[in-house]
């Protein structure tokens, strides 16, 4: 069985298109996240280690913060590489298995603002690195 290790499932992350923000000095970073932008809500994941990491499905308006969702449709926590597939599964933004029920989310599910700088942004695009708020 071939087993993909936390690396390549990123580097999946980024073919896909997905932001990268690296929180904290590039070298050793204390968070990093994704997020991929769909036309009404945006999936996210946080990794705060190979143990501990988390994915949503956020709804999106001009100015949501995705670090800091109020509400989401859909979470999961686990470890890293588990969760990397989890949100590289979830089905699009309406096709007929993708979540609709609002849910609390967890306290996993939150970068509180003091934690996003310094930050490094990783433009879907391939651009170069962007320092700045997220």
């Amino acid at each position: 069985m071939n087993h993909l290790s936390i690396d390549e499932l990123l580097e999946e992350l980024r073919r896909r298109r997905w932001v990268v923000y690296i929180f904290g000095p590039r070298e050793e970073p204390e968070v990093c996240a994704a997020v991929f932008q769909w036309d009404t809500c945006a999936d996210v994941l946080i990794l705060r280690g190979e143990e501990r990491a988390s994915a949503f499905r956020v709804t999106t308006f001009p100015d949501t913060d995705v670090f800091q969702p109020a509400l989401v449709s859909w979470q999961y926590h686990s470890t890293a590489d588990w969760t990397l597939r989890a949100v590289l599964t979830i089905p699009p933004p309406g096709d007929p298995g993708a979540p609709i029920q609002l849910l609390q989310p967890h306290p996993d599910c939150v970068i509180p603002k003091d934690a996003r700088q310094p930050v490094t942004i990783l433009p879907a695009n391939g651009a170069t690195a962007d320092q700045g708020d997220p």
